[in-house]
């Protein structure tokens, strides 16, 4: 027994391949094989010799068994290697981790912002980023005299000479949607016009291009307690915080009269800033009722309708809802940055009041 353990123990571990293996399988274990012969004969044994007989069997047996099935690993695990070394490519092999994409804090808050507002119920317009001078200013009760109309502080398009047609600006604010929303559908109207907005301006708090959302709501009984109302809802449902105060103070604006600066109820704490607790107060927009000579410009009469209008910064809104310190890293900052503010891609709220996909 000792003899045919050595023959097949050897023979295995000189196997080359899977199908010589096999081979030495059937001769060895299989039900033609020598060992099974062998058990075979322990019938023709006295019950003394079976005694010893046996035992010996099934060891040689299973060790066999045991050392076909090594053999046959490492032949696989050669066979491997030798695939990995020869071919450029192994798909048994798991993919790379694929990067998952990010929304852009601006981009979230214009969702967040939109979806609120959507809720007490306004709807998006939108309109172009180059704006003639007409719905720019004119039409905004803004005077030639205005600083704002001034080249260091707006950025105006080449003309080529001999070009005579109306000034065309990069939209200093989105107010002129609220002027083409006007015109379109005439009143009652609740709209919000998202979207960028660009100034001659750069430091921590001011960028070249900034977003802006601003709200209108024209019907025939609104006062400034609706603005009061709808502004205090918003910043409840943006801020996650119920009962947030307010406070209104007297302003100038040359598209609403009376006008007011709006501010939020904040304090700081270890030098951070907390919205909605404490006796400080912050500057977050700027609104008031709606001039009638702008109602008038964008075709909607004066003396039937009424409404109010506000105006805020996206970016700044993120800045204080997100703790962002600085407005220009929205824009110039490496994507080290954006993984630590951005915000996935799935779960976020849309406009839709449901989950994105």
């Amino acid at each position: 027994m000792d003899d045919l353990r050595d023959k097949y123990i050897a023979a295995i571990a000189a196997a080359s391949d899977e199908a010589a293996l096999e081979d030495i399988r059937l001769a060895a274990v299989g039900k033609k094989g020598e060992v099974a012969l062998k058990m075979r004969e322990l019938g023709k044994m006295t019950p003394e010799e079976r005694q010893i007989a046996g035992p010996k069997l099934n060891a040689l047996k299973d060790e066999i068994n045991s050392a076909l099935a090594a053999k046959k690993t490492a032949l696989a695990d050669a066979a491997l290697d030798a695939r990995l070394a020869t071919e450029w490519l192994d798909v048994t092999l798991p993919s790379r981790a694929r990067p998952q994409g990010t929304v852009h804090p601006v981009s979230q808050v214009t969702e967040e912002i939109s979806a609120i507002f959507a809720n007490l119920g306004f709807a998006v317009a939108e309109g172009p980023q180059i704006e003639t001078d007409f719905y720019n200013f004119d039409a905004l009760n803004m005077p030639t005299h205005h600083p704002a109309r001034q080249e260091f502080d707006t950025f105006y398009m080449h003309r080529a000479e001999g070009d005579n047609r109306p000034p065309h600006v990069l939209r200093t604010h989105t107010s002129p949607v609220q002027i083409r929303a006007m015109e379109k559908s005439g009143a009652p109207i609740r709209v919000i016009a998202p979207g960028r907005v660009y100034r001659s301006d750069y430091d921590q708090t001011h960028t070249p291009m900034f977003h802006q959302v601003e709200g209108l709501a024209i019907g025939k009984d609104i006062s400034m307690a609706n603005l009061k109302w709808v502004l205090e809802e918003f910043f409840a449902a943006f801020f996650e915080i119920d009962g947030i105060k307010t406070r209104f103070r007297a302003s100038h604006f040359p598209f609403t009269e009376p006008s007011a600066e709006v501010d939020i109820q904040c304090s700081w704490v270890d030098g951070q800033l907390r919205i909605g607790e404490g006796d400080g107060w912050m500057e977050v927009l700027g609104s008031g009722m709606v001039h009638p000579k702008v109602l008038q410009a964008a075709g909607v009469d004066p003396e039937a309708w009424q409404g109010f209008a506000f105006g805020m910064g996206i970016d700044r809104l993120a800045m204080l809802k997100y703790g962002i310190p600085d407005l220009r890293a929205f824009f110039d900052s490496d994507l080290r940055w954006l993984r630590h503010y951005g915000f996935s891609c799935l779960n976020q709220p849309t406009l839709h009041g449901g989950l994105s996909r």
